[in-house]
């Protein structure tokens, strides 16, 4: 067992065990180096069974080695296995986030298009794994194997049991998955596991989130969904049963066409269906009670519109008027509930949710359980790029998951911002005129590099990335210093993320064919702009401070850098 605060391989400090199964623990680990956090699998070698050790130990490996060389953003990755002898750390992907397992424990079943969606994001992963070459069979889908991510997006881990897909192979399979979840061809002598296998367990999957309803639990039988909630679409139902029938010959015949499928599921609702024959033949009727209807609907919508309008404006005036920011928050959530359309609750429960200079995982939660709900909706409006670029920068400057006294947590919040940034790019229109797009994508690219230097840097194919990062960091520096009303945290923090980066990668942007001149003139606006920075807080006082301190070790890192 790794002892809390030991090194790894000279690199990876252990913080904190956050799991373990029969012969394997899970750490959180900080690269030393790259003042980045990881997942540290340790496997003991060591056990009393070796027969079956040896083969939890074949199976961690075989495991390591197939995630290693896939690439999907819905994959975590592995950067390096390490063999000490008695223990074998696998180095991979710290997900933040927590399991769909635990959603449903805490909140029961979800919301029918938020699952619809979920899935549809399973079925593109699963997908890319079936159509590898060798096509790759996942195996074990279930809620505890899918990590939700703070910004909504989903990881798939453990794969334990997947397996290359070799035809005609009948022996690979053998009683693996989990009870409940798994499909009967994964219990040996029923056929072999093929990409129908793991369109069955989604089906399960899709079963439990909707309904709550554990099936590796009483009364151990998947019954159709509207038995447990009467107003779940029909057409979710079918999908659901298709992927489920015993016989894979009756199931969808791939995770494509599962996803066409739940693209368009409420076309293939009974209710649906026998709605649109029923206008058909009443049409004539309709139309003659049409008008009187018209009006009537038109009247009472418009008077629910109108109360809903009066609602909203007086949870938004009373959020304005509120003397401390609980109260604020409150009534934002209110006006949200009333109108989860409307982007500008949205807006402004983000920026008091910062007027602290900290983002929480408690005010994360509470806010992302409105938004994720809504984001299709909210997609639609005209100045959603605003709303994505506040969320951006709430998560880039303001997020404080896994911040500690020691440890910075830096490409953490540049992770976790990137997407919405990406939004931004995408639903940006010349109508938006408070949203720069031009610091969106500066962010954004800055925020990739952070994010996959480490596994460049690991894989030896970062020459030529420091050139990339350096052009649009620079023009971040340069426009932050110019804009004489950015607040102090947004100029301290990136003051201090360009001089970490100036000291740590002064070589490698020379290599690049960084200019000196164009180094030393950003490392003074930096020094420059970070003295001119007038602090109110003692969290900005520190942020300073430590800026000021680097100046001379940045400085001789820079002289070293271009020593001829």
């Amino acid at each position: 067992m790794a002892d809390i605060g030991s090194v790894i391989d000279g690199k990876y400090e252990i913080l904190k065990m956050i799991g373990k199964g029969g012969m394997s623990k899970v750490y959180l680990a900080m690269d030393k180096r790259l003042n980045k956090q990881w997942a540290v699998k340790e496997i003991d070698k060591s056990a009393r069974d070796k027969t079956n050790n040896e083969v939890v130990i074949q199976s961690a490996i075989a495991e390591a080695n197939l995630i290693k060389r896939l690439d999907h953003p819905a994959l975590p990755r592995i950067v390096d296995i390490i063999d000490n002898g008695d223990v074998i750390y696998v180095i991979m992907d710290y997900i933040e986030g927590e399991p769909l397992s635990k959603v449903i424990d805490e909140y029961g079943a979800q919301p029918q298009d938020v699952v619809i969606d979920w899935a549809m994001q399973l079925c593109d992963v699963l997908d890319y794994l079936h159509t590898c070459d060798p096509p790759i069979i996942y195996r074990d889908m279930k809620p505890a194997n899918v990590m939700l991510r703070p910004d909504g997006s989903l990881k798939l881990i453990d794969f334990g049991i997947a397996r290359e897909f070799k035809e005609q192979n009948l022996d690979d399979t053998v009683s693996l998955g989990t009870k409940g979840y798994a499909a009967p061809e994964q219990f040996g002598g029923k056929g072999q596991t093929d990409p129908r296998t793991d369109v069955y367990c989604l089906g399960v999957t899709m079963y439990h989130l909707v309904t709550g309803h554990n099936p590796s639990e009483p009364p151990y039988e998947l019954y159709p969904i509207r038995k447990w909630n009467s107003n779940l679409s029909g057409g979710l139902e079918k999908i659901i049963l298709k992927c489920t029938q015993l016989n894979p010959d009756d199931r969808y015949q791939s995770c494509a066409e599962l996803l066409y499928a739940l693209n368009h599921y409420e076309e293939i609702d009974d209710a649906y269906r026998a709605k649109q024959k029923s206008q058909l033949r009443k049409f004539s009727v309709v139309t003659g009670l049409a008008f009187l209807c018209l009006f009537v609907g038109i009247f009472g919508q418009g008077m629910k519109v109108r109360t809903d309008n009066s609602d909203y404006e007086f949870n938004m005036q009373s959020a304005g008027t509120a003397t401390n920011d609980l109260s604020k928050v409150d009534y934002y959530l209110n006006a949200i509930d009333i109108k989860p359309e409307d982007t500008r609750a949205y807006i402004e429960l983000i920026k008091t949710l910062r007027s602290d200079t900290s983002f929480t995982t408690e005010e994360e939660a509470k806010l992302m359980k409105k938004v994720n709900p809504n984001l299709a909706a909210l997609r639609e409006q005209d100045n959603f790029a605003e709303l994505a670029f506040e969320l951006g920068k709430n998560y880039w400057y303001y997020y404080d998951y896994g911040k500690s006294e020691t440890t910075d947590n830096q490409i953490t919040r540049m992770t976790n911002s990137i997407r919405w940034f990406e939004d931004v790019e995408e639903y940006w229109t010349n109508d938006i005129k408070n949203v720069d797009l031009q610091m969106a994508t500066i962010y954004r690219e800055i925020g990739e590099f952070n994010k996959d230097i480490n596994l460049h840097i690991e894989e030896a194919s970062d020459k030529g990335k420091y050139q990339e990062y350096w052009k649009p960091l620079k023009a971040l520096v340069i426009k932050i210093s110019d804009n004489p009303d950015e607040n102090e945290i947004v100029k301290l923090e990136l003051y201090r993320m360009a001089m970490n980066s100036i000291e740590t990668y002064a070589r490698k942007f020379k290599a690049d064919g960084v200019e000196e001149a164009d180094i030393r003139s950003v490392f003074e606006t930096i020094t420059e702009g970070t003295k001119q920075v007038s602090v109110t807080t003692d969290k900005t006082e520190a942020m300073k401070e430590d800026i000021m301190n680097r100046i001379l070790t940045t400085e001789k890192a820079i002289d070293n850098a271009f020593e001829s």
